[in-house]
């Protein structure tokens, strides 16, 4: 008989070994529950030769769930008998309820199996429902409640996706001496378990092993890791990467523009799926690796050119609102005023373009950059007094604070070739009138040496002395002879 039993969970065994598949739910499952059938063999007192024939263990799965890859922990209750023969022969009988609480460690990584040894702590309600005819010592009781300490070991083959096929065996270590009604100071009683049983798993589909947000059959259906909570390393859990980012989690750096996503979204709040988050012709990463600009700004200096059209078109710079330092911001040169915002004197006249701006002159125009000169307004036949020409007293010597009014003297001839003058000399009354009409004609020839020495034609320029005889001013003051004692520029053509 035994032979034949044998036989036939040998038979059960290589069939399921020939159809075995690769199911996940050997380690990544919700929980499961299940029930075994064993056969249990006694190790008591007494001779159990025949006793494997009246003993047996139904046990219940409670819940197994996975703690990890490498960990499992079960709770599960029973009911069973445990039956021999005591040393006269005789048959007894013992009813067991164990509860007991499992922790599972799997010694293997098979794609097709899982073996495993296990061990645990629980609790063992016992009553002796038929008693040996053997007698024994005082003390012994027909029922109670123990503690029991289960060991062994067994292997799961996947089924189909939740359900396994599992075989186990082991030892069970009560803390009594009464399983067989039989007390007799040697070690407490046990009994040893063999035998089969099914587990009906909870999808491990609907399980977030990893804590990354995404159940292990949406990660399978993306091809991420169920076992890393970020497949790519980017610095973003799957799920972050997947519902809230809408990254590659298979890609560190979805927008491939040198950053990873984690980096963007954690340190520079950029955009992981845009590589130009600001839309300005620049990566993420060359504005802040190369160019030091801010990828969230278009035009980080705020001078009205985009980052990427510095760089790539003007090759300014885009953290300088004024790259050559002209005055002028480079959007301002480029968009309005046509200049070159690398070169601060556009037109090479010596102003630089800020300045040509603000004087109301074209910066692209060379021939307008040399200040106009000042020049004196006289029409024909009138005089105007050149005001500031100081001569010293009593001489014909022009003093150098008349340099001033000279030069516009100097600047209406050079600038209007056809006109002639007639330089006038006047005196106050002051003196002898003779000696006045000298120095007031010294006066006026001294003027027109300093025209003529700065270039002027003499044909241009005819001198005339007046002495007194024309004031403007009565000689009667010191105001009105300083008024009086003047030179007069009078153009004749």
């Amino acid at each position: 008989m035994r032979n034949k039993y044998l036989m036939i969970l040998l038979i059960v065994f290589f069939i399921l070994l020939s159809t075995m598949y690769s199911f996940s739910q050997l380690r990544d499952y919700g929980y499961k529950f299940g029930f075994q059938f064993n056969g249990a063999v006694p190790a008591t007192e007494f001779w159990e030769s025949d006793g494997w024939k009246g003993s047996y263990l139904a046990r219940i799965i409670l819940g197994r769930f996975a703690l990890s890859e490498d960990f499992q922990t079960e709770i599960g209750w029973g009911y069973g008998s445990l039956a021999g023969l005591d040393f006269n022969r005789d048959y007894y009988r013992t009813e067991i309820i164990p509860i007991d609480l499992r922790l599972l460690v799997n010694v293997a990584k098979f794609e097709t199996w899982n073996p495993f040894v296990y061990a645990g702590l629980g609790g063992l309600i016992y009553k002796v429902t038929n008693l040996p005819s053997s007698s024994s010592p005082k003390g012994v009781k027909k029922e109670g409640l123990t503690t029991v300490i289960p060991a062994g070991v067994g292997f799961e083959i996947a089924l189909s996706d939740n359900i396994t096929f599992e075989l186990s065996g082991g030892v069970n270590y009560s803390f009594t001496d009464n399983l067989n009604y039989f007390k007799a100071g040697e070690p407490t009683d046990a009994y040893y378990s063999a035998g089969f049983g099914f587990n009906f798993a909870t999808s491990g589909k609907d399980v977030d092993k990893d804590n990354d947000g995404l159940f292990n059959k949406e990660e399978k259906e993306i091809g991420t890791d169920p076992k890393n909570p970020d497949t790519d390393g980017d610095g973003l859990n799957d799920g972050e990467e997947v519902m809230k980012n809408k990254t590659n989690p298979l890609n560190q750096d979805t927008d491939g523009d040198g950053l990873k996503d984690g980096e963007e979204v954690n340190v520079y709040n950029t955009n992981p799926t845009k590589a130009d988050t600001d839309d300005d012709g620049l990566s993420d990463y060359d504005e802040l690796i190369k160019y030091k600009t801010d990828p969230l700004k278009a035009d980080s200096d705020s001078d009205d050119l985009k980052d990427g059209d510095e760089i790539m078109k003007y090759k300014t710079n885009p953290s300088k609102a004024d790259t050559d330092d002209d005055g002028l911001k480079d959007g301002e040169e480029v968009n309005v005023h046509n200049t070159d915002p690398n070169k601060a004197d556009t037109d090479g006249g010596t102003i630089n373009d800020g300045t040509e701006i603000a004087n109301k002159t074209n910066p692209l125009d060379p021939n307008d950059d040399i200040p106009k000169k000042e020049v004196l307004e006289v029409e024909v036949g009138k005089a105007i007094v050149l005001e500031g020409i100081v001569f010293k007293t009593g001489s014909a010597e022009i003093s150098p604070e008349s340099e001033e009014i000279l030069s516009k003297a100097l600047n209406t001839l050079e600038e209007n070739p056809e006109i002639e003058v007639e330089i006038q000399g006047h005196t106050d009354n002051i003196g002898k009138r003779s000696m006045n009409m000298r120095l007031s004609l010294r006066r006026a020839q001294a003027v027109k040496d300093y025209l003529v020495n700065k270039g002027i034609s003499p044909l241009r320029i005819t001198t005339k002395g007046f002495g007194p005889d024309k004031p403007i001013a009565p000689n009667t003051t010191d105001e009105g002879r300083q008024k009086n004692r003047r030179i007069e520029f009078f153009r004749t053509k």
